[in-house]
């Protein structure tokens, strides 16, 4: 009865907003983005992922895109820091996710399981309803609502699937979400569905594989990068920035261009020569194992196995007509980057998967600027966790002194108080913090200075 009455206010409340979804917004000169959410948001790369596409694809687009997540949290506990935690960072555009914890876990053990996580769906329903209420109050703000990533059941990795139903418990609230969404005018992505359609798929050819960690619930680097990817094809970037030239050795000329310029192009004994500069630079992925979270190791390159993010995002196309049949050398800038056949040349070779290229090394920088400014940004968020969902029921939020202090080492047999002790010793202080704000601007300053694409000397010539 009381799930039902949920829905019917829910359905009241929602009349007044628009019937429709808005579409996702790309972001804009001047956006400031904020992710709010648990863990996967706290601890994860999808956001971070999301802002090295725009540093990459749109350099000449400065937005700032910013962690709001806190581990651990359900909807409840991000309404109550909605002013200090998300509407202090002035953002033009907030995106909210949650359900991870919201659907529970132990409860699913219980015979009375179902009940549990009927009462857990109630509350989480609540506290969106409440959110959506506070967002309405903040119009200059666009809403995005994220559908997270699914809890993994079906994976036969090894570990035992502890919270059974939890899954669905998920989809429901995915299903929720979007409802509200839509009816609010707020704008939606799923990464559930889709991201548990991979697991299916991948899972049919090996019982063993997982989008997800060894935990079955926060995913890798290749899964935070396939978030990445529903998150910029949601906004109607597929094919919007992808480079491409076409160029015919008769006539010495560019017959077609997308997204970059092309002079000087001139036939010789040697080959032929050109410059170019690009309007972007590629997407960079590490092809190395890596994850906080995840005990396997995965690679952020994994994902470029599981979505079409090359083919639809990460396009630097180079084609050339008119060359013989035997095989070439590509030259940038007095470098060779490859040896191609005169017919894959005419047929088109993606120079973004190019790891030797400049543009390619330039935008590998960007990279790694970038995650040491995600890695400061972190700290930040595990000081907002011990902040948020420690000391605040306490009567401490942001009061730094011995008091909070003493609090802490009352309670050290908590480990995910002390798990975020040494960080917040360092934290504690406005100063250090103020500090670490500082360095992440200068990261920030560095990478709209570096990511600008610069013009490039090509040669094809053949062996």
């Amino acid at each position: 009865m009381k799930l039902m009455k949920t829905f019917c206010t829910i359905i009241f409340i929602c009349l007044a907003g628009s019937l429709s979804a808005q579409t996702v917004p790309v972001f804009v000169q001047g956006d400031r983005v904020a992710f709010v959410g648990n863990s996967i948001t706290h601890g994860g790369r999808y956001h971070q992922y999301i802002w090295l596409y725009y540093m990459t694809h749109f350099p000449d687009r400065r937005i700032e895109i910013m962690n709001a997540g806190i581990g651990g949290e359900v909807a409840a506990q991000m309404l109550k820091r909605l002013d200090t935690d998300v509407y202090a960072k002035k953002p033009s555009v907030i995106a909210l996710t949650f359900g991870m914890n919201d659907t529970g876990y132990f409860e699913f053990l219980h015979s009375d399981g179902d009940e549990k996580s009927k009462k857990r769906l109630e509350d989480a329903y609540a506290a969106y309803l409440k959110i959506n209420a506070s967002f309405r109050k903040h119009p200059d703000s666009k809403k995005i609502i994220i559908a997270g990533s699914p809890y993994d059941e079906t994976s036969k990795f090894g570990k035992d699937n502890l919270f059974p139903g939890k899954s669905k418990a998920l989809l429901a609230i995915a299903t929720f979400q979007e409802d509200i969404a839509r009816k609010s005018g707020w704008s939606f992505v799923d990464f559930t569905r889709p991201m548990t359609a991979i697991n299916l798929r991948e899972q049919a050819k090996d019982t063993a594989y997982t989008l997800i960690g060894n935990d079955r619930i926060h995913p890798g680097v290749d899964g935070h990068l396939v978030m990445a990817y529903l998150f910029l094809k949601a906004q109607g970037l597929k094919d919007a920035r992808t480079v491409s030239m076409i160029l015919n050795v008769n006539g010495s000329k560019a017959e077609a261009t997308k997204n970059c310029t092309i002079n000087n192009v001139a036939a010789t004994a040697d080959g032929l020569r050109f410059d170019y500069l690009a309007k972007t630079l590629p997407f960079p992925v590490d092809t190395m194992p890596t994850g906080e979270w995840n005990a396997m190791k995965r690679r952020e390159s994994d994902a470029l196995q599981l979505v079409p993010f090359s083919e639809d995002l990460n396009q630097e196309m180079l084609h050339v007509k008119g060359l013989k049949n035997t095989d070439y050398a590509v030259e940038i800038d007095g470098q060779q980057i490859g040896v191609w056949s005169g017919q894959e040349l005419e047929k088109g070779i993606n120079l973004a998967l190019e790891r030797r290229t400049p543009q390619y090394e330039q935008a590998m920088v960007i990279k790694k600027l970038n995650e040491e400014r995600w890695q400061i940004e972190r700290r930040l968020r595990d000081y907002a966790w011990m902040e948020y969902d420690f000391l605040s029921d306490k009567g401490l939020l942001m009061k730094d002194n011995f008091a909070a202090l003493d609090t802490i080492y009352a309670h050290s047999d908590n480990p995910f108080v002390m798990g975020n002790f040494e960080n917040y010793l360092k934290a504690r202080y406005p100063e250090v913090r103020a500090t670490w704000t500082k360095q992440m601007q200068l990261l920030v300053d560095q990478i709209y200075e570096m990511n600008q694409p610069k013009k490039h000397r090509f040669l094809i010539r053949p062996l």
